[in-house]
């Protein structure tokens, strides 16, 4: 069973790598609505904070690599990992930084980003 976000951004969070709250990391803690969400309002303010957390995240992986991979596996096993050389920390880095990317591109566009994240 998957876990979703939905608002000004929609997408799934990756099964058992990526958190509920993983947005948190970009500047905003999610706002608990009770009983199976986290509400995340990101506004103009934000982007540099957003901004910098990409960059962090892209300086630690080898974004050509995993973008490779992931563009050529829908699904993968931990040997098809190992096989790559790459660790299931790079695969949550990796989640979290297109998470960032999405945060990102709705406040450019929009001036904010609204979104509430299953628990």
């Amino acid at each position: 069973m998957g876990r979703y976000i939905y608002g000004d951004i929609e997408c799934k969070l990756w099964f058992a790598v990526q958190s509920s709250n993983a947005a948190d990391r970009f500047g905003v803690e999610g706002i608990p609505l009770e009983p199976y969400c986290l509400e995340y309002h990101f506004i103009e303010e934000d982007l540099q904070k957003v901004t910098d957390e990409i960059k962090r995240i892209e300086e630690s992986l080898d974004v050509k690599k995993l973008d490779k991979f992931f563009g050529e596996n829908e699904y993968y096993s931990p040997e098809d990992l190992k096989k790559n050389n790459i660790t299931e920390e790079e695969v949550s880095e990796y989640a979290d930084l297109g998470l960032g990317k999405d945060i990102q591109k709705s406040i450019i566009d929009n001036g904010e980003c609204y979104f509430e994240a299953e628990l």
